[in-house]
């Protein structure tokens, strides 16, 4: 994963730049408007927050060695300010089962747009999603595509709740 290190020198570039060419896409249309006047390191802490009042502990499928192509059940441990408990849901995957567990909590996040790019080490997803009043851009990062998806569908949270 790659997030700014403490002992090296800050990136200058825009992130629409580091993230061109780390990736070797562009940053999605209407995000990249945004993120051009920031550096990486600005652009990861304003859309890949991974604290705030929501946050995701474990996380797994219950049933992933379950045959055919059915809703799979998922549990996750959430914290929501200072209170921790244990959410399941049953779903098609793992974005659209923590976007009920966060419902379950009163905590709305509509998926509006998702992208995952990978790069040689990293993959980023991004994900504009709604809680019906307004829109916010997220990105998640990590090695493993699930786990950038639901960092991703937490930092939008955050930054819907915000």
């Amino acid at each position: 994963m790659t997030f700014p290190e403490r002992n090296q020198l800050p990136n200058v570039d825009p992130a629409t730049v580091w993230f061109g060419n780390r990736f070797g896409v562009s940053l999605p249309r209407g995000l990249r408007e945004q993120a051009d006047p920031m550096s990486w390191e600005t652009f990861v802490a304003t859309y890949a927050r991974t604290s705030g009042p929501l946050r995701l502990g474990q996380w797994g499928c219950t049933d992933a060695s379950r045959p055919g192509p059915q809703a799979r059940n998922f549990q996750a441990a959430i914290a929501v300010g200072d209170r921790i408990s244990t959410a399941t849901a049953a779903a098609g995957g793992p974005v659209a089962a923590l976007t009920a567990m966060l419902h379950e909590r009163g905590i709305a996040v509509e998926i509006v747009r998702f992208h995952q790019m990978r790069s040689e080490s990293d993959i980023a997803t991004f994900i504009r999603g709604s809680n019906g009043a307004r829109t916010e851009w997220a990105m998640g990062l990590s090695d493993d595509p699930t786990q950038s998806a639901l960092r991703a569908v937490i930092a939008c949270a955050n930054r819907l709740i915000a």
